[in-house]
């Protein structure tokens, strides 16, 4: 399988790479999905982590909203691992087109990758709802920025919201439309760390006409019949095999 795919690496000449949270889980971020994931916060907070991470929390219940984001969304310390850098690597050689991923971690930037398209948001741009005004990740965490666990702004006092999409927010239109113009325009489609179970983003692979798909993920998918390669280890350590990243 590590051969078929190291060939499938060395053809390809407009390569698209898209992935979810399996792509994170080896520099430390759990998987929502995963037993030992977000999802069992619901034992301590009493509700669904669905509910938790939705517009309506935000809305309705802000201290509770941050007091979750801040503990579950933000990495602690987490580094990019061998996929990241092996994506970093293809681009850097002209061979990999863009990146599409479900996470909103930054890792994909941290490592080198530029043409990164992040369907989810990104914890690393935070606005203020009243005035507008830009912040970065730093400003969240300074406490001194927080007032009865809500971070606000410096001019204005407003409730300053990561620019992650909620859950019954809708999706970036412009970052859909990217997304699906590098997928059709793809001669080699990876998918990785994915189970492909989370719409409209999922759907994404039906625009690709391209000559090879692949698929690396622990688990099996429903599109692992569509695959011309499956291969169901971990990313990190498949793509550093393959590019001899130690």
């Amino acid at each position: 399988m590590y051969e078929e795919l190291k060939r499938i690496l060395r053809s390809g000449q407009r390569m698209v790479f898209f992935g979810g949270a399996g792509v994170s889980t080896e520099s430390g971020i759990p998987d929502f999905r995963s037993e030992s994931g977000l999802y069992h916060a619901r034992n301590r907070y009493g509700v669904a982590p669905e509910y938790l991470l939705s517009e309506e929390c935000f809305l309705r219940e802000p201290k509770i909203f941050f007091s979750y984001y801040m503990e579950n969304l933000i990495p602690k310390n987490a580094k990019p691992n061998r996929a990241h850098q092996a994506l970093a690597m293809l681009e850097d050689q002209g061979k990999l087109a863009a990146v599409i991923t479900q996470n909103v971690d930054g890792l994909h930037q941290m490592a080198g990758s530029k043409n990164v398209l992040e369907l989810h948001g990104t914890i690393h741009d935070n606005r203020c709802l009243a005035c507008g005004a830009r912040y970065e990740l730093s400003h969240l965490l300074d406490e001194t920025n927080r007032k009865d666990g809500i971070p606000r702004c410096s001019s204005c006092g407003g409730t300053v919201k990561p620019r992650v999409v909620l859950y019954g927010e809708a999706l970036d239109e412009d970052c859909i439309r990217r997304s699906v113009e590098a997928i059709e325009a793809a001669d080699v489609l990876i998918i990785g760390g994915t189970s492909l179970a989370v719409w409209p983003a999922a759907g994404f692979i039906d625009y690709f006409n391209g000559e090879k798909l692949v698929l690396i993920n622990r688990s099996a998918t429903d599109v692992d019949r569509k695959a011309d390669l499956v291969i169901r280890e971990p990313i990190g350590e498949v793509l550093g095999t393959c590019l001899n990243l130690n």
